[in-house]
């Protein structure tokens, strides 16, 4: 059984740098920080020691990160009434289409996997996971080829 008291004077000040760095503001990762040995406390009968405990907690951090972002999420689309509804001029509307032809004329040059990956990604709006079980490997696989493919498309790309 753990000693939370003790984990939490030898990892407390750990959990909430990485905190820090997640959320960019202090008092938030001080109330995540509290809450991860909340969590930690329920918890703490599962922990079977197969990874360091500070790894453990940074997993219960990261999740109530996640989690927390998701309410913010939730709580702050606006209804689509309260959106102003302001069409583009034919000006505009010919620049993003300029744009998308060039997107897709340089993601052709990509090699065929990472192409579908980012064309997967973009116009199917697909998750990660999602890629990654198509093509029969794993979620960080997908990732990173798709991160690939987004540099190498976006190589030189003049920004507005």
């Amino acid at each position: 059984m753990l000693d939370l008291d003790t984990v939490y004077r030898e990892e407390g000040a750990l959990v909430y740098k990485y905190l820090c760095t997640l959320c960019h503001d202090e008092q938030l990762a001080e109330e995540l920080t509290q809450e991860t040995f909340y969590q930690a406390l329920r918890s703490c009968d599962r922990f079977d020691g197969s990874c360091k405990v500070s790894t453990w907690l940074c997993q219960i951090a990261k999740h109530l990160w996640y989690r927390e972002l998701e309410r913010r999420r939730k709580h702050a689309e606006p209804l689509a009434e309260d959106i102003p509804a302001v069409d583009p001029t034919a000006e505009e509307q010919l620049q993003c289409r300029e744009t998308v032809v060039e997107l897709f004329r340089r993601a052709h040059d990509l090699s065929a996997e990472a192409r579908e990956v980012f064309l997967l990604r973009l116009a199917g709006e697909l998750s990660f996971r999602e890629i990654g079980e198509i093509f029969g490997r794993s979620e960080n696989w997908a990732r990173v080829t798709y991160y690939r493919a987004k540099q190498k498309v976006t190589e030189g790309w003049e920004k507005p």
